[in-house]
């Protein structure tokens, strides 16, 4: 059977045809998908494609941010390019919520803190470390990733974190990184890293007051589990 090109659909049916004329609320996720693609394969329109993408994941949003390049590219009729907007339509959705969920009040206790950083480091397939640099006052004054490594392990470098300190001026930190596994539980090495960091830190007067570990849907506190 031939297929049918989008634009011989019926006006009504076209995903920009009905965002223009029901709003974004009306288009499904496929069709708006297939917006950013422009078009399918020789077999398939870019809704049919977008369709089977979705499927694949199970039409969860959550599992698709976490596809690379070379993962959507397996998918015929999705080259580099295409990949990369799919990639690049889903993060200006994070930092749209990274933006929404801005903070200006202070980071003094666990919950505020990770609101603030969790959505840089949640739908990662690997593990990255980052600091938050705190004023006097518990106000952010900045975040800084310092390393990203594997699924399991990155390697974080100390004269990063205290220089970043040294030059926001930092009166204290918060340490950050996720764990891609969905395990809540800080291995012995998180343990041992975070007491050397505390360690360095002193000796600047700078002080480690919270470790948290962050998965997709939760987090840890060393603070609140009275590791510090």
């Amino acid at each position: 059977m031939e297929k049918m090109v989008i634009r011989e659909w019926a006006e009504a049916d076209r995903p920009r045809e009905k965002l223009l004329t029901l709003g974004r609320r009306a288009v499904t996720n496929a069709e708006l998908l297939a917006i950013f693609l422009g078009s399918g394969s020789t077999e398939e329109t870019a809704v049919e494609l977008c369709k089977r993408i979705l499927l694949s994941v199970d039409n969860n949003l959550l599992r698709l941010s976490r596809l690379e390049v070379n993962d959507l590219c397996r998918f015929k009729g999705i080259g580099t390019a295409k990949a990369v907007s799919i990639i690049a339509a889903l993060e200006l959705g994070r930092r749209r919520q990274e933006t929404d969920g801005a903070l200006q009040e202070p980071l003094n206790n666990s919950k505020l803190a990770y609101i603030y950083i969790k959505d840089q480091l949640q739908d990662l397939p690997h593990e990255e470390f980052w600091v938050i640099y705190l004023s006097i006052s518990c106000k952010p004054l900045d975040r800084q990733q310092i390393s990203r490594g594997g699924n399991d392990f990155t390697p974080v470098d100390i004269r990063i974190i205290l220089r970043h300190a040294l030059i926001n001026q930092a009166h204290s930190l918060i340490l950050v990184h996720n764990h891609p596994s969905g395990t809540l539980k800080p291995s012995e090495a998180d343990k041992a890293l975070t007491k050397k960091i505390q360690a360095a830190a002193k000796t600047m007067d700078i002080y480690v007051i919270d470790h948290l570990i962050i998965t997709d849907s939760s987090y840890y506190s060393f603070k609140d589990e009275m590791l510090i």
